[in-house]
């Protein structure tokens, strides 16, 4: 087992990489306040690992809970967020309660969001069970649900106080689910580290086939990153929103298909190569850099080009993201491999972008 820390004074917590590691007590014992702890999953991975996780949290001292939610994006939202709620309430859950979101990026982030506001906040573990909540969404605390006219518009910033990344669980993944993990994988090489980049090219066929070692280390350099970035600017005001490139174009992807239409992953693909066109035509990166981004994409069995929404749709849709501000788009776009930037785009130099990627005017 390998063991991360995200660094942020005495809200510092570890994050735990390993094979076989989510029915481990003794990394769940430490955590615990009280008796009582609520595993939140969904009707997908609970039939397969809130039995293991339930009999590690008994061994640790506690007595679990389970509250079982629908799985998918479609379900991210205020009425499903209820359920977690009722839950609670219902077995008269305390302040020492501790939730555990055990799933991908939707439990965890509906997991996080209603730790936040549950009594006003309380504890919770994450503990991700596909590529992409391992890479990404399980660290840094940002947590939420969607509403129809936006993607994570409503929510809150609460850290975990753990995450257990078990690489077994990446066994049972959907073929389309990895895949959709390696756009987060690739992307910290596009936004921070260009050796991590060359690293995904040579490697991408090794990633797509599972291999051990090689899985391992995209998850560990991808914690690396981004606990790094949440160190330095845990509330986005900043660097931190270097983490979206490609996710200004990918949530009105989302949006303008119906969340969970594409997966998250699917539609950051597309969107990153929307985006590194974007930063070519800017004249900050070259179009062999460019190329090499969308081969990397296609590599990683996700779609390059975005759906036709049209340019007037993309815009509407795009308009209502976090990154705005007094009503301006902005954009994050690459000065080079490695090297990501903030941009206020001309909306002009946009339309021009998305029209010349096949979107109808």
């Amino acid at each position: 087992m390998i063991s991360l820390s995200v660094d942020l004074g005495t809200r510092t917590y570890p994050i735990h990489i390993g094979h076989g590691i989510l029915g481990d007590a003794a990394l769940y014992a430490p955590l615990i306040k009280g008796r009582r702890v609520a595993v939140v999953t969904n009707d997908i991975v609970g039939p397969l690992y809130a039995q293991p996780v339930c009999a590690a949290l008994e061994r640790a001292g506690a007595a679990p809970l389970v509250i079982e939610l629908p799985d998918g994006e479609a379900h991210k939202n205020a009425q499903t967020l209820d359920r977690i709620y009722a839950g609670l309430l219902s077995a008269q859950c305390d302040r020492k309660t501790v939730l555990v979101a055990l799933g991908g990026g939707v439990v965890g982030d509906m997991t996080g969001f209603a730790a936040a506001t549950y009594m006003r906040g309380i504890d919770f573990i994450q503990i991700p069970t596909t590529l992409l909540a391992q890479v990404d969404s399980s660290v840094g605390g940002k947590t939420g649900i969607n509403h129809p006219l936006g993607k994570n518009m409503i929510g809150a910033f609460h850290q975990p106080r753990a995450v257990i990344a078990d690489l077994a669980a990446l066994d049972t993944l959907p073929p389309r689910e990895l895949s959709a993990g390696l756009a987060e994988v690739v992307k910290h090489g596009m936004i921070a580290d260009r050796e991590f980049f060359d690293w995904c090219e040579a490697n991408v066929q090794a990633l797509c086939a599972r291999a051990p070692e090689a899985v391992l280390h995209a998850v560990r350099r991808s914690c690396e990153i981004k606990a790094a970035v949440v160190h330095a600017d845990e509330r986005e005001g900043g660097v931190r929103a270097h983490l979206n490139f490609g996710h200004t174009f990918g949530h009105a992807i989302e949006a303008g298909l119906g969340f969970g239409t594409w997966l998250h992953g699917e539609a950051v693909g597309a969107g990153m190569v929307i985006a590194a066109r974007l930063s070519e035509r800017l004249g900050y990166l070259s179009a062999v850099d460019a190329d090499r981004i969308e081969a990397l994409v296609a590599a990683c069995g996700l779609p390059i080009a975005a759906p036709s929404l049209g340019v007037a749709r993309f815009l509407e849709l795009m308009a209502i993201d976090k990154k705005n501000e007094g009503g301006d788009i902005r954009y994050i776009v690459l000065h080079g491999l490695g090297q990501a930037a903030i941009e206020a785009v001309p909306q002009a130099v946009v339309r021009d972008c998305l029209a010349a990627l096949g979107q109808a005017a």
